[in-house]
This record gives C-alpha cells, sequence and structure tokens, in this order.
C-alpha cells in the first residue's frame, strides 16, 4: 500500500478519482457534504468519508488531511465551493498548479493565453451594440451552463439579458456553428510527456431534447427558451485526421503556460472546443485540472487502450503520476 493517501471533495469526478487512485494502491479519502454521501457509499471507492455540514469547514478537515498524509486532487466543484483564493492558501499537498488558477479564472487573461498558445477562438464583443452575427451569452461561474442564451441581433439580446436582472457579470461570444468538442489531455512534468485521454460531447438540457421536436412541432409548443444546462457527458471518438492539429493544440497550451505561470500547466486539462464542418478547431474555454466529461471512461478510452497496458481513465492517471513522484522522489513536481 503506497503511503500517502488520496482525498478530493465529493462531487463532480469523485468516484473516478478515488477508484483510480485505489487501482494504483493508495488509501482513498472523499470529503463530503452531510446528504451527498450515499453514492460514496454505494460504490466502494473510499476507505473514509469525512462529513461536513457545510464546505466553510473544509479547512478544519485540511487539518486531518495533514495528519493522514493525504493529497487533494481537484476539480471543477472543488474550486467552486472552496473558492479560488481560499484553495491557493491551502497547506494540505495538491495536486496542481495552482498559479494557473488565476489565468484560468479571469476571461480576459485566459483568452490572452489561448492567444498567444495560437488556438483559433470566438469573436468576442465588447458591447451588444457590436453584435453583428448570432452569438452566445455566458455568465461567469454558471454552474454548468445554466442562464446562457442565444442572441440573433442587440434587439434580441436586450429583450433576454432582461430575464437576468442583476446579472452583469457576462461574456458575449460569436456562436460557432458546428460540433461540440472537449478534449481531454494530460500532461506530465516529470517525463515531458503530452497524453490525449479521451474526448467528450455535453447533453444539454433543454437544447439537445429541443432537437428531437420537429420544426411544425415546435411551433405549437407553448413559447419555450433553450437552455444549456448540462446534464450528461456523451463518449465522442475524433476522426483520425484530427488529431495531429489537436495534439499540437494541446503541447501549444502547455508551452504557454509555462511562460505564463511557471511551473506551468500540468496533470489532466481539457480544451473546450467546436469542430466547424470545414473542419476547423474553436477553442472557447479551458479547464485546468480533470473535467466530468472523462466520467464515462472509467475504464478507459479508446485511446488510452492504445497506450496504456492496464484500463487507464484519467482519474488512474492521475494516481499514476503521483506514484511515480514518490517512487523517484519528485513530489516537488506535482505537489503545490
Amino acid at each position: 500500500m503506497v503511503k500517502h493517501k488520496i482525498a478530493t471533495i465529493g462531487s463532480h469526478s469523485a468516484l473516478q478519482i478515488l477508484k483510480g487512485a485505489k487501482d494504483e494502491g493508495f488509501e482513498t479519502i472523499c470529503v463530503c457534504l452531510k446528504g451527498k454521501e450515499k453514492p460514496y457509499k454505494m460504490f466502494p471507492v473510499a476507505d473514509k468519508i469525512i462529513m461536513m455540514n457545510s464546505y466553510d469547514e473544509f479547512f478544519e478537515v485540511e487539518k486531518q488531511l495533514i495528519k493522514e498524509n493525504a493529497v487533494i486532487i481537484p476539480h471543477a466543484s472543488f474550486i467552486a465551493y472552496i473558492g479560488p483564493d481560499k484553495v491557493e492558501k491551502l497547506q494540505v499537498p495538491y495536486f496542481g498548479n495552482k498559479k494557473i488558477l488565476n489565468w484560468e479564472s479571469n476571461r480576459t487573461m485566459e483568452r490572452q493565453w489561448l492567444l498567444k498558445a495560437g488556438l483559433k477562438m470566438p469573436h468576442i464583443f465588447n458591447t451588444p451594440d457590436e453584435i453583428d452575427r448570432p452569438v452566445i451569452v455566458k455568465f461567469h461561474g454558471a454552474g454548468g451552463g445554466a442562464g446562457y442564451f442565444l442572441a440573433k441581433h442587440k434587439r434580441d439580446f436586450a429583450k433576454k439579458i432582461k430575464l437576468h436582472p442583476g446579472e452583469e457579470d457576462y461574456v458575449i461570444q460569436e456562436y460557432i456553428l458546428g460540433v461540440p468538442c472537449y478534449i481531454h489531455y494530460f500532461y506530465s512534468p516529470i517525463t515531458k510527456e503530452l497524453g490525449v485521454m479521451s474526448f467528450d460531447k455535453r447533453y444539454e438540457s433543454n437544447v439537445d431534447s429541443l432537437g428531437r421536436v420537429s420544426a411544425r412541432d415546435q411551433i405549437a409548443l407553448p413559447k419555450i427558451d433553450p437552455s444549456y444546462v448540462i446534464v450528461g457527458n456523451l463518449p465522442l471518438v475524433v476522426r483520425e485526421s484530427l488529431l495531429p492539429k489537436i495534439i499540437e493544440m494541446g503541447e501549444n497550451t502547455v508551452k504557454e503556460s509555462q511562460n505564463i505561470a511557471p511551473p506551468g500547466l500540468f496533470g489532466p486539462f481539457c480544451l473546450e472546443c467546436v469542430i466547424t464542418p470545414d473542419q476547423e478547431i474553436y477553442c472557447f474555454e479551458i479547464s485546468a485540472r480533470i473535467v466530468a466529461g472523462t466520467n464515462p471512461f472509467t475504464n478507459g478510452s479508446p485511446y488510452t487502450w492504445l497506450k496504456y497496458d492496464v484500463p487507464m481513465s484519467t482519474g488512474r492517471r492521475i494516481a499514476s503520476e503521483i506514484k511515480l513522484a514518490i517512487k523517484e522522489d519528485k513530489t516537488d513536481l506535482i505537489f503545490y
């Protein structure tokens, strides 16, 4: 049994993270809100479950995690619930570069990073008056796409923004027509190797279910505004001719991160993209940690099966990297 333990908050991709850790021989800890523990009792992935009444208690729990010699694995819910500023103050070993959080959480800085990496991105409109094509309006921090809406022009925007009183922190982004494609990577600071782990597309309510209703029947229905709340993830395998570009995008993203926030991005990350009919790939966002779109691949993906001799989820890949760092006495490269 490995000396260190692996811990995460019970949400998002915790089942996969903890299962992968156990597969690599680690003891596991799930830190969970009271009332949210049933999945972690049903599926035997956690050796210990630590209960909290609220996330405000996490810094008390942190003291116990330090005594347990635990490593905390962040995911999107972890960052959202604890808060980026508080995450930077954590004393428990943390798998990831905390410096990258500022670049990821600030839309202007994030865009600067990705453009410097050479990625193609949708146009951003500074004001509604500039809208001259279809746009999607995204609210900062919106959980799983909640509140996002499409607008055809500035009059349409003015009408729809009224449904969100008090919301001022939003971005008006060109709407790119194509297939959403979320690319899951893993970069090892130990071996200096980038891997493509898997791909997914999101199933969003109610915009995806509206696609099953004919135009004739939609007209007959009461007025329904499409929403973009993510309810699940669908596995995706891209055409092989796109892989060279996808690999290059990941490599350039990591390389630029090493310039803006040394030692740079490492571990799992995701480029959230749209692929057009012309096979152009537009990137509209980055997640600098494991994403829930990796959850369909708890037993590995077609891409990890090509590379590894065992079923390799992103959660297990995190654990294997920690295991390698411990073995080679290089934990200073991955714990921050």
